[in-house]
């Protein structure tokens, strides 16, 4: 048995109360649970309870053994100076206090349904990569359902927490922000670090002075990232001496970073990726996209925040400048006209950058109207089409949207894969069944 049961059973006072006593004897009512303490001290905090008709508040802390107490030296430890109470499956050894005193302990382990604890310990055993799948057609909707709204809103969360170290080092600048995230999502993934450092090297009010002029941004984008003289050491450097346009984009380069003092924060062609993937996919492709989106929208936080789900994706379908129309990367044609940003490349955008701005923004401004059109915005989009969502789809669940893929991803990754069922409604609700 892990401690995390005994958490559990705290938390949710699944153990018989009948004659609640310490170990040393003494009469004890729960008035108040606490809270569960993620940093460190104390597992509980804001305790309160009577012991022996004395009002106490403060911690509580949880151990497999009270001996555990004094093997972890608590009594030497500032920080658990306030426990009031000591939880315990087996009580083996007195836990003192600092004074020599006897922390008052109470024993879970003639109290707890037997049931319950083989039950979460033949989920912990299953070697299926989710724990409760012989049993999941046996959950309720409702169980399901409160469990797929809590994991989204965790997801969600922790993308705005992430999007909030930027907002922080950016100095509250939200425009700045958005412009970056958006800029480490133009990455899709395999380049999302070198654009993130592009755009930190490269602010946005840079770019900004020269939004009217499409090849100056084409210029300042490629130019800092190392990409507009090709790969080094390579006949595709041959042919740019006949390239006329990839010239120009060199010699506007050589005056703007000078200009801006841009040089020391350029990148070099080896920190991006060109293997493995789709030519659609290129960094240079990718960049001269984002060059035509900031080109045509003056503010990227206004287009975010104020136009619903169907104008926003109308706005962000752009088109790159003519060259770019049969060039995937500099000093090489194609005859295939290259595409531009795809449905599932904006729908990809809306997720993982609009999505979590506007939980950010409502978390940070206190306006849950920003939380409720970003669920709106994943309600619209399609449900993604990966290997996570097929094993959920096998187990009788249907993915209508990007709302119910991006919360089973989560489920799967956070809950499922480390076995964290004692968090999970689902997990919850198998065991209590026992």
């Amino acid at each position: 048995m892990k401690e995390d049961f005994l958490h559990f059973l705290w938390l949710f006072q699944y153990f018989d109360k009948t004659d609640l006593r310490t170990t040393q004897g003494e009469l004890l009512t729960i008035k108040q649970v606490g809270t569960p303490n993620t940093s460190s001290g104390a597992d509980f905090s804001l305790s309160k309870l009577d012991i022996n008709g004395v009002d106490w508040a403060g911690d509580v802390e949880i151990h497999m053994k009270s001996s555990d107490w004094n093997a972890h030296q608590h009594q030497q430890n500032a920080a658990y100076n306030n426990v009031i109470l000591h939880v315990v499956w087996e009580d083996d050894a007195p836990a003192l206090r600092a004074d020599g005193t006897p922390m008052p302990t109470l024993e879970l382990r003639d109290r707890t349904n037997m049931k319950w604890l083989h039950q979460y310990q033949v989920l912990l055993s299953n070697k299926e990569v989710i724990p409760c799948a012989g049993q999941f057609a046996e959950v309720g909707s409702i169980q399901k359902l409160s469990m797929l709204d809590k994991a989204l809103i965790k997801r969600l969360e922790n993308k705005a927490f992430l999007l909030r170290t930027l907002l922080i080092k950016n100095q509250q600048d939200w425009e700045e922000t958005t412009y970056q995230v958006l800029a480490k999502n133009f990455g899709f993934k395999v380049n999302s670090e070198p654009f993130l450092r592009l755009s930190q090297g490269l602010p946005l009010k840079v770019l900004l002075k020269h939004r009217d002029d499409l090849t100056q941004l084409e210029a300042l984008l490629l130019g800092q990232a190392g990409l507009l003289w090709g790969k080094p050491q390579s006949n595709e450097n041959n042919s740019l001496e006949q390239d006329q346009y990839i010239q120009h984009l060199q010699k506007e380069y050589r005056f703007l970073s000078h200009k801006y003092r841009l040089e020391d924060f350029q990148l070099s062609y080896d920190q991006w990726k060109f293997m493995r993937l789709r030519p659609a996919n290129f960094p240079t492709v990718r960049l001269v996209q984002f060059a035509a989106l900031i080109h045509q929208h003056q503010s990227l936080f206004s287009l975010f925040f104020n136009h619903d789900y169907k104008t926003l994706t109308k706005k962000l379908q752009v088109s790159q400048s003519d060259y770019w129309q049969t060039h995937y990367t500099v000093g090489k044609s194609t005859n295939k006209k290259v595409p531009g940003l795809g449905k599932s490349s904006l729908e990809n955008i809306v997720i993982n950058t609009v999505v979590p701005l506007l939980v950010l923004y409502a978390k940070e401004k206190g306006q849950d109207q920003y939380l409720e059109r970003a669920t709106e915005f994943l309600e619209n989009i399609k449900a993604e089409d990966n290997r996570i969502l097929r094993i959920w789809e096998g187990l009788g669940l249907k993915v209508k949207n990007a709302f119910d893929s991006q919360a089973l991803i989560e489920l799967y990754n956070n809950y499922c894969t480390p076995k964290k069922c004692l968090n999970c409604t689902i997990g919850i609700s198998i065991i209590k069944k026992a």
